[in-house]
């Protein structure tokens, strides 16, 4: 029997008083009176334990608050952008000079259906993260793909300042081939600077190393200019894992789009996109800062050409002389066509390569068929 019955039977049923049932039980004359008042206008219901929270709370954040919280969620959704409590919080200040905290919004948004925790995440700081400490200390270059209105698909190199986040670099084209990833990041340092350093994966139009040796036209630029050049480790792409982020970021965005018809028209929907997520978009990994405030805040790295020494262009390959009396050869992803004669025809050569100099002899005898400069402007080298 709990003790507001126990004080209703000792008053009612006993006849005592109820300033002797405060005394005897230990508590005041008014909660008595509260007790009997609340058992003879409710019965037993109202002697029931009731909850002691405040009929209001003068803290709890406003409605209108709430309602522009909830229609900033749905606007930033539906339009493929980032509606987390920390963006929302951002939009707010910037509109309204004032925001509640990143975690009473999650709690709004919580109670309004927008969010479902998952405690199951793994905790962030259990990654082990590395980060560039300037800007332009390192850029992150990725192709990823997308489809146009007609179901054609065309490629989209994006390229990504690794301190700041800031997207230097957005170009789409049908293939994406090794001369437009230099004419890409030229445009890119055209506006930023060069970088100090550039991190790509293991594609061909990034590296000809897996392929036989030889460098691509990117290697050829970055070491002229004195860039060092950095590749991901095969098969991991979390190594640029900034860039492969970002590419999720931009296909969210594209996919709430009306689908583009034409390149024309994708290009102008990343060239709006890049403005938004350069100058408008706070970013989690920068201090909630749009990526160019973060891009400005510190002085630039600049490429380090004191004592740069460009590495030769060492190759020997094995071929055999075609027909046409000719064999190839790729320079700065362009191939090459060497003639030998028409006599040599099936022949068995090797052909040795230090740069632009060229020899090629015979494998069975080493017999110098032919020694050349290459010249990088023409396919066909005729004979002297």
């Amino acid at each position: 029997m709990s003790l507001g019955r126990l004080v209703v039977a000792a008053v009612q049923v006993e006849g005592r008083t109820k300033s002797e049932v405060a005394r005897s039980y230990g508590i005041s004359r008014r909660w008595v009176h509260e007790l009997i008042r609340r058992y003879e206008a409710e019965g037993e219901a109202g002697l029931e334990p009731r909850s002691r929270r405040p009929l209001g709370n003068s803290r709890r954040t406003p409605l209108e608050v709430e309602e522009e919280i909830v229609r900033l969620r749905k606007e930033l959704t539906d339009e493929g952008l980032d509606g987390g409590a920390h963006t929302i919080a951002y939009h707010l200040m910037k509109h309204r000079g004032e925001a509640p905290a990143p975690s009473t919004i999650w709690r709004i948004l919580r109670r309004r259906g927008f969010v479902t925790p998952h405690p199951q995440k793994r905790p962030r700081s259990s990654f082990i993260r590395f980060e560039a400490h300037q800007p332009n200390e390192r850029w992150q270059a990725d192709i990823t793909h997308w489809e146009l209105a007609d179901g054609s698909e065309v490629e989209i190199l994006n390229i990504l300042d690794d301190h700041s986040r800031l997207l230097v670099g957005s170009d789409v084209r049908v293939t994406t081939k090794a001369a437009d990833v230099v004419a890409s990041f030229r445009k890119a340092a055209g506006r930023h600077g060069f970088p100090a350093s550039l991190l790509t994966d293991n594609g061909a139009v990034f590296t000809a190393a897996p392929r036989g040796g030889g460098r691509c036209a990117i290697e050829i630029e970055l070491h002229a200019l004195g860039i060092s050049l950095r590749h991901s480790t095969p098969y991991h792409p979390q190594t640029c894992g900034k860039v492969e982020r970002f590419h999720q970021t931009e296909k969210k965005w594209l996919s709430k789009q009306p689908p583009a018809v034409t390149l024309r028209e994708l290009r102008r929907k990343l060239d709006r996109f890049r403005g938004y997520y350069n100058a408008e978009r706070p970013h989690r990994a920068v201090g909630r800062r749009t990526p160019q405030e973060a891009f400005v805040a510190r002085p630039r790295a600049v490429p380090t050409k004191a004592g740069f020494v460009i590495p030769g262009h060492y190759r020997v390959r094995q071929d055999r002389v075609d027909r046409g009396g000719t064999v190839t050869l790729r320079y700065n992803s362009r191939l090459h066509h060497i003639g030998l004669g028409r006599r040599y025809a099936g022949a068995r050569v090797l052909v040795l390569v230090a740069d632009l100099d060229v020899r090629i002899v015979t494998q069975d005898d080493g017999e110098l068929l032919r020694e050349l400069t290459l010249d990088p402007s023409r396919d066909y080298q005729p004979q002297a």
